[in-house]
């Protein structure tokens, strides 16, 4: 009688030390939630609208998003791709990059990685980091930009632009370089 006492006691401290350990690792999993995407797509495809018009489509092969935070975002670490338009359903710009992030909150975008962005006009510009401000609509940058137009290419530090890339400006020129076309006179 007193083994099986003994042996029921040795049971019952081992069940409940197995018990806690297993309590234990489920909160551990709790914390570490916030590092962990609540949502994962694969070719997604977001479309923004206002008024019934399309503004905006993002194209990204992963895209993940973070609710679970004190700042909720969007992060597409294999690219994106993103085009705006105008009531027309005309592309006004497109931009690519190799990575980006969104923070709701903000109401902001952040791209970087190889960014290139397009407007109507055939400007290009060519940056590491750009940002867009949705609630200030404005795009910019502080790094290092290339802008390429029909009359030359443009370098400087920072940038600034409305956010359909049409009127902008360069913080800091530290070079413009004139585009000589050739012709060829045919005898």
């Amino acid at each position: 009688m007193i083994l099986i006492k003994k042996n029921w006691y040795f049971l019952l401290i081992w069940s409940f030390i197995v018990s806690c350990t297993a309590n234990i690792d489920q909160i551990n999993a709790l914390d570490e939630k916030d590092d962990k995407a609540t949502v994962i797509a694969k070719n997604s495809e977001i479309i923004y609208t206002e008024n019934g018009n399309v503004k905006l489509k993002i194209l990204a092969p992963v895209t993940k998003i973070y609710q679970n935070t004190n700042e909720p975002y969007n992060e597409f670490p294999e690219g994106i791709t993103v085009y705006t338009f105008n009531d027309s359903m005309v592309i006004e710009s497109e931009l690519t990059s190799k990575y980006a992030n969104y923070y709701e909150n903000k109401g902001l975008w952040s791209a970087s990685n190889n960014v290139v962005a397009k407007n109507s006009k055939g400007e290009t510009l060519n940056t590491e980091h750009l940002f867009w401000d949705q609630k200030k609509k404005i795009i910019y940058s502080d790094d290092m930009v290339k802008i390429t137009t029909a009359d030359g290419i443009q370098y400087g530090q920072g940038f600034l632009s409305d956010e359909s890339f049409s009127n902008w400006e360069i913080k800091k020129p530290v070079g413009y370089y004139y585009v000589e076309e050739k012709t060829d006179s045919i005898k």
